[in-house]
């Protein structure tokens, strides 16, 4: 167990994790020529479990459904995003990534991932298995709280 020293340490370095997580999210959308809003949907879209309806990117995002619609169609017709019907439910809409979205998205964000890979790459076994489980419950506690709210 980590003393009251090295848990305040950790604190504040998670800020700022999620701090430098935001300033990369705007240089991406910089990169991409994009708003943070947009990039932000994207990464909704391409990380997401399950499909992803225009509604429930404006739920994540916390826009109403008129803003998250605009910003659908930003998306597609800027050839980002595509409209699908759900296979489950013919009535509703899913969103997908294009093509060209992810390898324009992969392309920009090389740097960042190759400079992150050399840092895993010194990590032994154990301390990989001890950073993955450490992080699973760092997110697994932040998806809890944002389902409180």
């Amino acid at each position: 167990m980590a003393d009251a020293r090295a848990a305040q340490d950790i604190a504040f370095e998670l800020r700022r994790v999620l701090q430098a997580g935001r300033e990369m999210q705007a240089a991406l959308a910089r990169r991409l020529g994009l708003r943070v809003t947009d990039v932000q949907a994207l990464d909704h879209v391409v990380s997401a479990p399950e499909p992803v309806g225009p509604g429930d990117l404006g739920q994540r995002l916390g826009m109403t459904s008129a803003s998250a619609t605009v910003l659908v169609d930003r998306l597609v017709a800027a050839g980002h995003l595509s409209r699908h019907a759900d296979a489950a439910d013919k009535r509703r809409v899913v969103l997908r990534a294009t093509p060209h979205a992810r390898s324009e998205t992969r392309a920009a964000l090389a740097p960042l991932l190759t400079g992150i890979a050399a840092i895993t790459d010194q990590l032994d076994p154990a301390e990989a298995e001890v950073v993955l489980a450490f992080l699973g419950k760092v997110a697994a506690t932040m998806r809890a709280y944002d389902e409180r709210s």
